[in-house]
């Protein structure tokens, strides 16, 4: 198991502790924009000038490499936003979060009512659907039929999740209104869409459509790539929980069924402490900023047993959820 089976009861003792984690600081969300937004532009002028200026196409993909890991750092900071917790002022939060939805094309309001479905839902099994890996047990993978076991295993596979996914959410589904918006959630999906209209129209003006493309695909598909490969770790692991909906338990989901991914430091902080996931999940108003602290200071939060870089790549292998077992299993143990 990757996760030590803690959280046996509802609440626990030291789960009130978490509260004083929960306390954003204007200071340190501002400082988080302008080592992440500012490098993040300022690498995409360093290509535009490249581009224009004749410079062989290797040097711009090998400067599509740090800005694809600035795009994912800008969407942590969105993340946060979508939270309420990366500003203490809700104002700033969503100004922010619009600009910073929009330089990963992820539509603020709409994005944050499904990302707190998500929250509410991560590991039920009657509930899944919005905002996870489709995720099927042994049991419902035998009673499918041939169509929709092979679309299954075509959505598992690391090639089509990795390669399309992002293609899929990012460019796709983000460009519409899902089921159950409101307003609010149907005007930040057209601001969102209208304003990168307006983005890659003035850029492939001024330097061409075709360059343009040959600047964005490389640092949309290595930050989307990371982006979902993050999505997929943090709850597709062998010992992750599943329960159906009357066994359910929030603790529980957060710390069995949300990993601790420990990353060497130069990723942990591109990717803005989000592999403190279980912690994430049990408390969503603790800015990441604060995630890496709250995790060293409280006792209980050091007995979860990381998931790292290396046992991280096993996880692929890991297909379906075996009731019975109570683990992640895959293909091949089917009989």
């Amino acid at each position: 198991m990757i996760n030590a089976k803690t959280a046996t009861v509802t609440h626990p003792s030291w789960l009130q502790e978490l509260s004083q984690y929960a306390q954003s600081h204007a200071g340190k969300a501002l400082w988080q924009l302008i080592n992440t937004v500012i490098p993040y532009l300022f690498l995409w002028a360093g290509m535009i000038y490249l581009t224009l200026n004749g410079y062989s196409y290797w040097f711009t993909l090998a400067l599509s490499i740090p800005t694809a890991g600035f795009m994912v750092r800008t969407f942590i900071l969105f993340h946060d936003c979508c939270h309420g917790s990366f500003f203490p002022s809700r104002r700033a939060n969503t100004i922010v979060g619009y600009i910073t939805g929009i330089l990963t094309f992820t539509p603020f309001e709409e994005w944050r009512r499904l990302h707190n479905i998500h929250h509410a839902t991560s590991g039920d099994l009657d509930r899944r659907g919005t905002g996870d890996i489709w995720t099927m047990t042994v049991q419902e993978y035998r009673l499918a039929g041939r169509g929709k076991r092979l679309a299954y295993r075509l959505v598992r596979n690391p090639i089509v999740f990795l390669g399309f996914g992002p293609v899929f959410l990012f460019l796709y589904s983000n460009r519409f209104v899902h089921k159950g918006a409101k307003a609010e959630e149907r005007r930040s999906v057209m601001v969102t869409n209208l304003a990168l209209l307006s983005i890659v129209s003035g850029l492939s003006w001024w330097i061409g459509f075709q360059a343009y493309l040959l600047i964005q695909i490389p640092v949309f598909f290595f930050g989307g790539m990371i982006g979902i490969w993050l999505f997929y770790v943090q709850h597709q692991y062998e010992g992750t929980y599943w329960a159906n909906s009357d066994e359910w338990n929030l603790v529980q989901s957060a710390l069995n069924g949300s990993s601790f991914y420990k990353l060497p430091k130069i990723f942990q902080w591109f990717t803005g402490n989000i592999g403190f996931h279980h912690i994430h999940h049990l408390r969503p108003r603790i800015p990441n900023y604060n995630l890496e602290k709250c995790n060293r200071n409280i006792p209980a939060l050091r007995n979860i047993k990381p998931l790292t870089l290396k046992n991280s790549l096993r996880t692929m292998r890991l297909h379906l959820w075996d009731e019975e077992k109570q683990k992640m299993v895959g293909f091949g143990s089917i009989k």
